[in-house]
């Protein structure tokens, strides 16, 4: 009994120091990882746990006319996500973590492909801005692109 005891709490002082041991650059990854899974699952919490309440989303869109720029809310977006069909399927594959940090501030560029019921739908490239708040990176502004092609394999 006291050796499960001791090797229970081994094993939880393990999983702090773990958490505790990832770098800055990690611990950014890991919010933009947490975003893409909960879309997945369709985790509107998850989702939304991953933004600032205050978040902004905006997507260029290129059309004949020129590009145009539609703007979001994180908080719908997550209401969305959360609404979609259970036999809808979001995938975002995320290619590539480009991630800069100063002090609070964080940028990450991530070229991406999304598949909507496991067909291809696009490509393009995500631009994440996140703050360490007091419980955690947050992303506070997020923009993309979104084509056809060209797209990275």
């Amino acid at each position: 009994m006291k050796k499960n005891i001791f090797l229970s709490l081994l094993f939880v002082f393990f999983l702090a120091f773990s958490a505790f041991s990832q770098t800055e650059e990690e611990q950014v990854e890991a919010v933009i990882k947490s975003l893409f899974d909960g879309m997945r699952t369709k985790n509107a919490e998850q989702v939304a746990a991953a933004f600032s309440p205050e978040a902004i989303m905006q997507t260029i869109a290129a059309k004949p006319e020129g590009n145009t720029v539609a703007s979001n809310s994180a908080t719908d977006f997550a209401k969305r996500i959360g609404a979609t069909p259970a036999e809808t399927q979001l995938d975002e594959r995320i290619l590539d973590y480009q991630i800069k940090v100063d002090g609070a501030m964080a940028s990450a560029w991530t070229p991406y492909r999304f598949y909507l019921n496991g067909n291809f739908s696009h490509c393009g490239v995500n631009s994440f801005q996140l703050v360490k708040m007091a419980d955690g990176w947050k992303i506070v502004y997020i923009i993309d692109t979104r084509r056809k092609e060209p797209c990275e394999e």
